[in-house]
């Protein structure tokens, strides 16, 4: 009875305070998206389609990126890094081309170094970018660590940054759950771009 009568409280000041609690507002309240664990995804620059895990557990995204070299250009920091098709072979293709003969070539300024603690290794440090993103038919940016991932059965971690910052929420029980998707490139389109 008294959680009642504390609702009723609650809901009379609402409605005195001039309807604090309508859903009315001068712009439009966004409804989060419910994304499935797994998830495809689609590098804008590129078309190129990797699976990706959507992680709670973590804060900052990572990306699968091998010979990750930093240099300097125009005065300020700069990363080149790979991601060699053959270590996931999603890249829908027309059979015509060996995902590992097709390794795509990127270069970011780094936006920040992380200090990854990992167990029962050394910690790692690695570099972070900002990267352009389409996933259930819309498109984000958000901040990922280059890692070799060639190991892990997805190239692409989401993480709590980019759930937060784009109003997304995870159902851990279910994947491929988007009800949109985005525009990707053949393996044979992104063999064409490498060369």
């Amino acid at each position: 009875m008294r959680f009642l009568g504390v609702l009723a409280l609650v809901l009379s000041l609402g409605f005195q305070a001039g309807g604090a609690f309508s859903a009315e507002s001068d712009t439009e309240a966004r409804v989060p998206e419910t994304l499935g664990f797994v998830e495809w995804v689609v590098m804008k620059d590129t078309g190129l389609r990797l699976k990706a895990r959507l992680d709670t557990g973590a804060k900052t995204s990572s990306l699968h990126a091998v010979n990750v070299q930093e240099f300097n250009k125009n005065g300020q920091e700069w990363v080149s890094f790979q991601v060699p098709l053959g270590d996931h072979e999603d890249q829908p293709s027309e059979g015509e081309v060996d995902h590992d003969a097709v390794i795509l070539e990127f270069e970011r300024p780094i936006y920040r170094t992380v200090l990854i603690k990992r167990k029962g290794a050394p910690s790692q440090r690695r570099h972070v970018v900002k990267m352009e993103f389409c996933i259930a038919g819309t498109i984000h940016e958000t901040q990922f660590s280059l890692t070799d991932r060639g190991n892990f059965s997805y190239p692409v971690l989401l993480g709590r940054r980019f759930m937060r910052d784009d109003d997304i929420l995870i159902d851990s029980s279910d994947s491929f759950l988007a009800q949109r998707e985005c525009q990707y490139s053949t393996l044979e389109e992104l063999a064409r771009q490498a060369r």
